[in-house]
């Protein structure tokens, strides 16, 4: 019988009885671990409530005891990071190693939280006028909602409630019922850091739990991971119930490559940051351009092979390069878009279909899938396709590669290759995607920068860490004020608009 993953509230596990359950699989296997409760609007409710009432308390404490817990969160995060590398694999299929790595972006995330009084400071005016003093500063907003995604079950929570909870908020939680156990994981250690009970909580669940986090009174803001879909139908929601809402959505990065690049360098670029994590990244690189027939000819004979050495296996296969997609519905909609490349004229150069895992028959795995002489009517183009197929389109020319970039949706990332320092500061300052890289394959910064796409990749003015996160995760106030000598006369009467008096 399946074990039940319940949710975490109060600082402690919550049931609700007779709720609503779905499976959760090991992606390796294909075969059911346990089951996902999944809350009622009650139960969301009851979440909030709590977090509200530990939030203000939270809210009250100093800089210096919520740093401390920050801090010892981050020792716990080390001390666990075998346990918590192994609880990411098994759910989400993602390799030891790819987890690992994962886990070091979440450490760093938090690091970047343990300096959030520096980021979270306000300004300050002396004597603007009739010795008034004039300064800002910045309160937490109270309860902020979370709903992430199954590719990132640690790391995306991890950037995205530490700067939260660093700064007096309390937060409610909905992580992807695909991957819950990492949810519980991460609340356990969060307990353990000294972070009081209440002011962090689970709620599992599927899109009922959703709205009612969009839908609630008593949440003040949203922060979103996942698909442009969903992320746009939960900005919608979430601001006309009058909450901030930051959601950070799909993507569609492009990797132009010029022919003065160290192509070897490319090829191998390309490679790891299109197919890591069997290609379930928003940040991964889904389309190569090289610019002009001759480069694309040469870059190809350079790609196939590194693609066609890679090898597929199950998450705890140390010598596997990348693992299962997460789900077999997931597997059936990458085969599908495979199918549609074909049919619309895609050039298949690397087939992943039919891959055999050995011991591991009912595992939802895939193979690395190349098209070549994709045009942009093609859905290979137009759609993300989570899961590990890549295409290659032909510009003739940089223009024509900028201009491809630029028609896309979708604005997450995007990269060049190139020796020539002119072509690169173009790239840069011409192509609208709000996170950009020379010759480097993934434009993933490091946490003390914004993180945030442009166009569809991103809906609501925050971001997801950064300097911008705390101020996301905070309201403005600005205090006006005059302390006058015990003696002075009384101010005479004004009526005249002079606010310096």
């Amino acid at each position: 019988m399946s074990s039940r993953i319940d949710h975490f509230i109060a600082g402690k596990q919550f049931s609700e009885a007779d709720s609503r359950t779905g499976p959760v699989f090991n992606p390796s296997t294909g075969r059911e671990i346990s089951r996902c409760a999944y809350a009622s609007r009650s139960t969301v409710d009851h979440a909030v409530q709590v977090a509200t009432e530990a939030g203000r308390r939270w809210a009250r404490g100093s800089h210096a005891s919520r740093q401390a817990v920050i801090f010892k969160l981050r020792d716990l995060m080390l001390h666990n990071f075998d346990l918590l590398a192994e609880v990411i694999g098994r759910e989400h299929g993602k390799t030891i190693e790819d987890a690992k790595g994962e886990l070091g972006r979440a450490i760093e995330g938090i690091e970047f939280a343990c300096g959030a009084p520096h980021v979270s400071k306000g300004e300050y005016a002396n004597n603007v006028g009739g010795d008034i003093e004039v300064f800002s500063m910045r309160r937490p907003i109270g309860v902020v909602g979370c709903i992430t995604p199954f590719n990132f079950p640690i790391m995306v929570p991890a950037v995205m409630m530490t700067m939260a909870v660093a700064v007096g908020n309390s937060v409610v939680w909905k992580p992807s019922e695909k991957v819950p156990s990492a949810a519980i994981e991460f609340a356990r250690l969060w307990k353990e850091a000294g972070l009081p009970d209440g002011v962090f909580n689970v709620v599992q669940g599927d899109k009922e739990v959703v709205d009612a986090i969009l839908e609630h009174p008593g949440i003040a803001g949203i922060s979103f991971v996942g698909s442009t879909p969903v992320g746009e139908y939960i900005y919608q929601k979430g601001t006309s119930h009058n909450k901030r809402v930051a959601a950070f959505t799909g993507g569609k990065n492009h990797m132009i490559v010029m022919p003065d690049a160290d192509l070897d360098a490319a090829a191998s670029a390309f490679v790891s940051a299109g197919f890591g994590s069997s290609s379930q990244r928003c940040m991964a690189v889904s389309l190569l351009l090289p610019v002009g027939h001759e480069t694309a000819d040469r870059l190809l004979e350079l790609v196939i092979p590194k693609i066609k050495a890679l090898k597929v296996g199950a998450y705890d296969d140390p010598s596997a390069d990348f693992g299962a997609v997460v789900s077999c519905e997931s597997k059936a909609t990458v085969e599908r878009a495979i199918g549609r490349c074909i049919e619309e004229g895609g050039q298949m150069v690397v087939d992943g279909r039919n891959v055999s895992v050995p011991g591991h028959p009912d595992g939802y795995y895939l193979g690395p899938t190349l098209f070549d002489r994709v045009t942009t009517n093609m859905q290979m183009y137009k759609e993300e396709v989570f899961g590990p197929v890549r295409g290659i389109l032909r510009p003739a020319t940089l223009n024509e590669a900028i201009d491809i970039t630029n028609e896309h949706e979708y604005g997450n990332g995007s990269v060049i290759f190139t020796r020539d320092g002119k072509t690169a500061h173009r790239f840069m300052m011409e192509v609208e995607s709000g996170m950009i890289g020379v010759n480097v394959p993934v434009p993933l910064p490091t946490a003390s920068f914004n993180f945030g796409g442009l166009r569809r990749s991103r809906f609501g003015d925050g971001h997801l860490y950064g300097p911008d996160a705390a101020r996301f995760y905070t309201k403005l106030k600005t205090i006006s004020q005059r302390w006058p000598e015990p003696d002075t006369a009384a101010l005479p009467i004004s009526l005249a608009f002079n606010p310096a008096g």
